[in-house]
C-alpha cells in the first residue's frame, strides 16, 4: 500500500550508505524518531521485500544487489507532481481498475495510482480477459478527474496511448504503433492495452480510471495459444530485461505531461501526436462492433472517430469497435 514517509527516508539513507552499515542511533538522530520507531520502520521495509542485514554493534545494511518491485522503489524515482504521488501497491488484485474505481468512489484525489504485481481478473475491452502473470509485467490504473462532459471521456484513451508510446520509445528504440482505439503494438504484435472506465452524471465526469497493461519482461513462448499468437513484450523486442520500476516511473511522467497539455491546450495536440503512431491509414480494414464495417481506413476525425471509406464510395464514421486488417 502507500509507503510511510519515514520508511522512504530510511530507505534512502540505507541506499546512500552503499555497502556500509548505518546505525540505528544515526537514523534515529537524523529523522528525529526513537530507536524503537526505527526498528518498526525497518521491519515494514523488510516486509516490502528488501534484504536488510542487522548487527547489534554496526546497525543496518541494505543489500544493494536486490531491487524489489514495490511502492518504495517507484516512489523513490517519481518526478511527477500529480500522477502516482499517492500510490497503492498490491502483490495481487482482481483488477487494478476495480481497486482504483473503489478508491475513486471513496474520494481518492486525482492522480492516485494503483499498481499490482499480478491480477487474478485482469480485464480488457468488452469484458475480455487480460493475461496478468506475476513478476514480469506492469498493471496500473490512474484516477483522473477532468472537467469535461462525459461524451469527451474517450479522448483520455488517445492521451494514454500517446503517453505509453512515447514512454516505450524511451526504453526501446523500436517503432511503436497505436491501433484504434486502445492497443499498443510493436512489429504487429500486442505490447499493451488501455482500458478507460467512466463514472459520470448527465453533464459532468465524476472520475475516469485509466487502466494500462504493458508486457515488460514476459516470455510469450509457451503462453496460452490465444495469447502467444498475438503478444510480445519489451524484453522480446529489446533483447534484454527492463526494470519495471523505471518503466512505471517513466510512464507516469509521460502521462502527466500529456494530461497537463490536454487540459491546457485541448485535444488537437494529443490527436496530432496520436496520428504519428497510427499505422492503418490507407489500408483495407474490418471493424467489428454492433455491425461489421469493411472498407479503406481514412484515419480518424477531430473527435477520434474512425473514418472508413466503404466500397460504395460513402464514408462512415465509427465510434466503437475492434479494428482488424481485412483478409
Amino acid at each position: 500500500m502507500e509507503p510511510h514517509r519515514k520508511e522512504l527516508l530510511i530507505l534512502r539513507l540505507l541506499k546512500e550508505a552503499r555497502d556500509g552499515y548505518l546505525s540505528g542511533e544515526s537514523i534515529s538522530h537524523r529523522l528525529g524518531i526513537s530507536r524503537t520507531a526505527v526498528w518498526k520502520h525497518i521491519q515494514a521495509i523488510r516486509k516490502a521485500g528488501y534484504h536488510i542485514e542487522s548487527s547489534p554493534k554496526k546497525g543496518y545494511r541494505l543489500n544493494p544487489d536486490f531491487q524489489p518491485f514495490n511502492a518504495y522503489e517507484i516512489k523513490g524515482l517519481l518526478e511527477t507532481e500529480l500522477v502516482g504521488r499517492t500510490l497503492h501497491f498490491h502483490d495481487s488484485v482482481d483488477s487494478t481498475n476495480t481497486v482504483a474505481t473503489a478508491l475513486a468512489k471513496d474520494g481518492a484525489q486525482e492522480g492516485t495510482a494503483v499498481v499490482a504485481d499480478s491480477q487474478k481478473g485482469g480485464r480488457g475491452r468488452l469484458g475480455r480477459r487480460w493475461y496478468s502473470p506475476e513478476g514480469v509485467n506492469l498493471y496500473t490504473s490512474i484516477i483522473l478527474r477532468p472537467d469535461l462532459p462525459p461524451q469527451e471521456a474517450h479522448k483520455l484513451t488517445f492521451l494514454a496511448g500517446v503517453a505509453v508510446a512515447e514512454a516505450v520509445e524511451e526504453w526501446c528504440p523500436v517503432r511503436v504503433e497505436l491501433k484504434w482505439p486502445n492497443d499498443i503494438l510493436v512489429e504487429g504484435r500486442k505490447l499493451g492495452g488501455i482500458l478507460t472506465e467512466l463514472s459520470s452524471e448527465a453533464d459532468r465526469i465524476n472520475f475516469i480510471v485509466v487502466g494500462i497493461g504493458l508486457n515488460v519482461n514476459m516470455d510469450t513462448r509457451g503462453l496460452p495459444e490465444d495469447v502467444e499468437s498475438i503478444a510480445t513484450s519489451l524484453k522480446e523486442v529489446c533483447g534484454k530485461e527492463l526494470s519495471r520500476v523505471h518503466v512505471v516511473a517513466g510512464l507516469y511522467s509521460s502521462l502527466e505531461k500529456w494530461y497537463k497539455r490536454f487540459l491546457e491546450e485541448g485535444f488537437e495536440g494529443v490527436l496530432k501526436r496520436w496520428k504519428d503512431y497510427f499505422g492503418f491509414e490507407g489500408r483495407r480494414i474490418v471493424v467489428k462492433g454492433r455491425e461489421i464495417v469493411e472498407g479503406v481506413c481514412m484515419g480518424v476525425d477531430g473527435d477520434g472517430a474512425l473514418v472508413v471509406a466503404l466500397p460504395s464510395g460513402v464514408s462512415r464514421k465509427v465510434m466503437a469497435g475492434d479494428l482488424e486488417i481485412a483478409g
